[in-house]
Formats: structure tokens, C-alpha cells, sequence
């Protein structure tokens, strides 16, 4: 404890104060963002229903109020835990279930509001905090840098956002700061207690994201390169690296069961993911990049929507990739061997493994922030390392940079808490706009169908959580019958006629019956639908007045 007597209480006590700050910012303003497509489907999954069965029951051309669609938010009638799993073992077999079940006992207990949804992922975050204590312990041996980790955990703009997304990422990041923590505990105390509980934060990490894999490689990596040409204590290091393979082994095992589903489903997990093949140019995989690495501790959703927000957004995100890179460069120079490697290897095997087939092989895998989560305790840790060390030796300079940093992660967490979208929210981006235009409509009714990439079903039902009971929808079957929607019937009763991102069949279809679309929000692909002849004997009207 030398190194805790070291550390000025004035810092102890300014550490604690930004804890705290961090823990109140995952449940300050739950429910405010919206609720977004990937957190409908957890409350789909957790409650039982699959995607097929409400297809086959909203789709079927007949008016229904929007708050209708948040029964497939709540608890299926007559399921069990089975439909949890049914539901992913049919439609999401790269979602292995752990965290959708904990989700269905959490509904059971407290509901299925949006407030309650997203309480259970920012409580599991808080297990990630101790765990990061633990780790930066164990690798630095200072308490200086583990409260620094801590603490940058908790601000971290990123970690806090995910944490209020109802969704398993914050449960995620749990496991990769615990495994990696128990694994270099078991090394250096070599007890089958330690390697037993090694394995079992590897098979929560492996019932929790099939990303976690990146995680074991980064570690398998650290323990072939740091370990194995060690000289010293061989019969050690042989019987270290024997119980590190078995740990492995043994976890892989019994994550088999939902192996075998992932494999005999692979079929269905292509077709789910195969928008990470996507073909997109360097300049995007850079800029993802940065948002990604640089969200850690600056984000405020900037984005790129013009030149001065593109290079002003730019500049800012790269400078903490600057400090990134000097924090890494100062733990490879002053750090044994055995830590630096552990922070190169833990950073760099989960990102390269992702960014390689991008740049080699074409594809977006690399760009989705939340699949490098293996890799942001590594930078979390180097960055406390240099803000542990050099605040004390370098006192005015360092204090002056660790207050900006932690300055500008509370001035990210408090902007994105007051903001009812954010960057991570991708496809339903938009969606809060388009529900204000809708509820401002006179009369809406909205006509749709589960569209060209079969997202429509997840975002209707999103938007049902925020959408007054005014608000009727007409979801229409495939292929599409105009006839048989009464379209023409709604026009007349001065219905306001919307359409929310139709497919290529609606459009071709309203072509067809003489149905003019007008862009009411075209980045969230929101029309209005109006008969063409109204239209043009509309504007013959206003040229007769007009002369």
C-alpha cells in the first residue's frame, strides 16, 4: 500500500469525486435517448417472439395504432426461457443468449419500460469499475494508475453510452477487463481456484459475444510472445502455460452447445452480418477509427455533415489519438516487458484482427465501435499510466492535461445526456426527428412494409415507444397490394398519408395507381404520399389565381 501513501489525498479525493461523477452519469437521463432498433430486438428476443411471427401478424394490410406494436415488447404470453432461446437459435445465432435471458428475468421483475430495459446494462457496467481497479493493480502494481483506469472508465463517454443501451456490450466489457485480469492473477499465482475462475469469466465471455474471441487471441498472443522464450523457471512456465490451455479448453467446451447452433446455423449468421462486407474506401475506415478510439475519452458527435464540422471534428479526435500514442510509447519505454507487451497485444491483436480483412479483403468490420470493445482497456490503461506517473513528477503540466481529459469526457457525457440521439444509435439515427414529424402531423397514418434490408419491422417498433396514440399505421403485405390498402380511401377521408422507408415495391406500386411521394424528412426517408392528379389540378389552381 506504499504507492496509495504516495498519491496526494487532494488527487485521492479528486479520483473519488470523478467516480462518483461517472456512476451518476450511466443513470442520469435513462430514457431519454431513443429507443433504437438493435434494443427492440433485445426486448423481442428476451420476450419470447421472433421476427417471423410479428411480420406474419402486423403486416397484413389493416390499420393498427401504433402503441400496438409494444406488445412485442413485453413478455410473450405463455413463454418461457426456450422462446429466449428459440428466438436467437432461429433468426440470431451470433447472439449467444446469456444477457438476452438475464434481459427476460429483468422484464419479469421490473417490466419492459424503456427506463427499466436499459437499468440492467448500466448496473452490470458498474461490476466493470472494481474490475479495472483489479487489472491496472495487477499489471502496474500502483494504486495511482489502477484509480486513474478506474476513473477513466467511468467518464469514458463511450462506456457510458453503452451502458444506458439495452443491449450485452457493457456486460462485454465486464467480461474482457475480468478475464484479463484473472488470467494475469493466475499466472502469477498459480492456484486452481485462480484458473478456475479464469475459465469462468472466458465462458461468460463467450455466452455473452462471439467477439470475445478477439480477447482470448490477444491473450493466447501475450502468452506465446512474453512467456514461452522466457529462460528462467521453465517447469513454471510449462506448467502455467498447460493450465492456460486447458482454462481455455475447458471454457470452449461448454460454450460448445451454442457452438454447435452457431455452426449449424452459419447460414443465417451470413445473411445477418453481411453488411460487415460492405465494401467502403480508406478515408471511411479512418474515420470510423477515430470516432471509435477517440469516443474513450472526447465525443460530441461532431459527425461529418460539413467541411468546418468534418475538419474540426477531425483535428480534436485525432489529438487524443496523439496522447493514445504517446501514453503506449511511454509504457513500452518504462514498463517491464511483461506489461508493455500485455498493453501492445491487448490493443493492437483485437484491432488488427478486425482491421486487416477490411483493408485487405474489403468490408466495415472494424468500423462498429462496440466490436472493438477487447481492445479499449489496453488504451484506458496506457493512458492512466501516463497520467499516474507524470502528474506527480510533472505536477503543473500534467495536471493541466489530466484536467482537460477528464474536463472534456464530462462535457461529452453531459451533452450526449441531454441529446435524444447520438452516432451509436446508426440505423435509427434519425428516428427521433421522424417521430416528431409524425406526432405533428394532423391525422398521420403511416404506411410501410418490412422494406428492402428487413430493418422496418425493428425501427416501427422502436418508434412505438415515443409515437401518440393518434398515430395509426397501415404495414402492408409482400408483395404489395395497393387495392387491397384502401389507399385511396384514407386520401379521401383527409388522412395525412405518410410513407416511412419503403421498399421498392411500395414505390413501384404507388407509381403505378398515379401516388406522388413528397419528401416530408428525407434522411430518415420519410414521404408524404399524394395522388398525382390532386397535384396537378392543385397547381392548375394556383396558376389561375396567380393571373
Amino acid at each position: 500500500m506504499r504507492d496509495l501513501k504516495l498519491t496526494p489525498r487532494w488527487l485521492r479525493l479528486f479520483l473519488l469525486i470523478l467516480l462518483v461523477t461517472g456512476v451518476f452519469f450511466r443513470f442520469f437521463h435513462l430514457d431519454y435517448k431513443i429507443y433504437w432498433h438493435d434494443e427492440a430486438y433485445t426486448s423481442i428476443r428476451a420476450a419470447g417472439f421472433t421476427r417471423q411471427e410479428i411480420d406474419q401478424e402486423i403486416f397484413q394490410n389493416h390499420i393498427i395504432p401504433a402503441p400496438y406494436l409494444l406488445k412485442f415488447q413485453r413478455l410473450k404470453p405463455g413463454s418461457t426461457v426456450v422462446d429466449t432461446i428459440n428466438s436467437l437459435k432461429i433468426e440470431d445465432p451470433h447472439h449467444p443468449p446469456l444477457y438476452f435471458l438475464m434481459a427476460r428475468f429483468w422484464m419479469q421483475m421490473f417490466g419492459s419500460s424503456l427506463t427499466a430495459s436499459r437499468t440492467l446494462p448500466a448496473l452490470l457496467s458498474l461490476l466493470a469499475l472494481p474490475l479495472m481497479y483489479a487489472l491496472g493493480l495487477e499489471l502496474f502494481a500502483s494504486t495511482t494508475v489502477a484509480l486513474f483506469a478506474t476513473v477513466l472508465l467511468a467518464l469514458s463517454p463511450f462506456d457510458i453510452l453503452f451502458a444506458q443501451t439495452a443491449r450485452q456490450y457493457s456486460l462485454l466489457t465486464v467480461a474482457v477487463i475480468g478475464s484479463n485480469f484473472l488470467l494475469l492473477r493466475a499466472w502469477r499465482l498459480s492456484t486452481w481456484q485462480n484458473w478456475s475462475l479464469y475459465t469462468l469469466s472466458n465462458i461468460i465471455g463467450w455466452y455473452t459475444h462471439p467477439f470475445f474471441v478477439l480477447t482470448v487471441v490477444a491473450q493466447g498472443t501475450y502468452i506465446f510472445l512474453g512467456q514461452t522464450f522466457r529462460q528462467e523457471n521453465r517447469q513454471s512456465l510449462r506448467k502455467n502455460l498447460i493450465y492456460f490451455l486447458v482454462a481455455i479448453a475447458s471454457s470452449l467446451i461448454l460454450y460448445l452447445p451454442w457452438l454447435v447452433i452457431l455452426v449449424t446455423n452459419r447460414q443465417r449468421v451470413v445473411e445477418t452480418t453481411s453488411w460487415t462486407g460492405d465494401k467502403v474506401d480508406i478515408w471511411y475506415l479512418l474515420k470510423l477509427w477515430l470516432v471509435s478510439f477517440s469516443s474513450l475519452f472526447f465525443d460530441l458527435d461532431f459527425g461529418f455533415d460539413t467541411i468546418w464540422n468534418g475538419i474540426r471534428s477531425s483535428l480534436l479526435k485525432l489529438a487524443v489519438i496523439m496522447l493514445i500514442a504517446g501514453a503506449t510509447y511511454l509504457v513500452c519505454h518504462q514498463t517491464k516487458r511483461a506489461t508493455w507487451l500485455f498493453i501492445i497485444t491487448t490493443i493492437l491483436v483485437p484491432f488488427l484482427s478486425l482491421a486487416l480483412p477490411d483493408l485487405l479483403l474489403g468490408g466495415r468490420r472494424s468500423t462498429v465501435s462496440r466490436y472493438l470493445i477487447s481492445s479499449y482497456p489496453g488504451v484506458q490503461l496506457a493512458v492512466a499510466y501516463l497520467l499516474g506517473t507524470k502528474i506527480i513528477s510533472q505536477r503543473w503540466l500534467w495536471q493541466g492535461v489530466t484536467l482537460l481529459i477528464f474536463t472534456s469526457s464530462i462535457a461529452s457525457a453531459t451533452v450526449s445526456a441531454s441529446a435524444h440521439t447520438w452516432w451509436s444509435k446508426d440505423l435509427s439515427y434519425h428516428n427521433f426527428e421522424i417521430i416528431n414529424r409524425i406526432n405533428g402531423s394532423s391525422s398521420p397514418v403511416i404506411v410501410s412494409d418490412i422494406g428492402d434490408e428487413y430493418t422496418n419491422t425493428g425501427d416501427l417498433i422502436a418508434q412505438s415507444y415515443s409515437l401518440q396514440d393518434h398515430v395509426r399505421l397501415l404495414l402492408l403485405t409482400q408483395p404489395t397490394n395497393l387495392e387491397n390498402a384502401n389507399l385511396n380511401l384514407f386520401l379521401s377521408q383527409n388522412n395525412q398519408l405518410l410513407t416511412f422507408r419503403p421498399s421498392q415495391q411500395i414505390l413501384g406500386a404507388l407509381k403505378q395507381n398515379k401516388k406522388q411521394v413528397l419528401p416530408v424528412f428525407e434522411p430518415g426517408r420519410l414521404w408524404q404520399i399524394k395522388n398525382t392528379l390532386t397535384q396537378e389540378v392543385n397547381s392548375k389552381s394556383t396558376n389561375i389565381r396567380s393571373k
